[in-house]
């Protein structure tokens, strides 16, 4: 079972992707436009010309996961825009859930998703 956590990687591919790409051609994009390595674990989000559909890929050391939602109504109202040499945006967890209920991530207030715990002290 695919789980979004929130100490995951993600990345959003900025550019719009064909979405007649199955895995192999979601992979290829991963390593050749997006410079990531599609083997380590992160997330990837891709969406349609159209923004009306968005990809998920993940490894998950064992395979592949790809998972599509095709918005019945409306399209997604946010999608990020490039900056110079940028391939990608990095996403939360929290983020990602708006974005898929077709909010916008960057209208929204939400404090740290999660943070490292400092080790205790040990009692001598």
């Amino acid at each position: 079972m695919l789980q979004i956590t929130p100490q995951m990687t993600l990345f959003l591919s900025i550019n719009f992707a064909d979405f007649r790409k199955g895995i192999d051609g979601l992979i290829a994009l991963c390593k050749q436009q997006l410079h990531q390595d599609p083997f380590s674990g992160a997330l990837f989000i891709f969406a349609n010309k159209d923004r009306t559909s968005i990809k998920l890929l993940a490894y998950d050391g064992n395979g592949f996961w790809l998972c599509q939602k095709r918005f019945s109504n409306g399209k997604l109202k946010w999608w990020p825009t490039a900056k110079a040499g940028e391939a990608t945006y990095h996403i939360d967890a929290t983020k990602l859930a708006i974005l898929i209920s077709q909010g916008n991530p960057d209208n929204v207030l939400l404090g740290a998703s999660w943070r490292r715990l400092k080790s205790q002290p040990k009692n001598s």
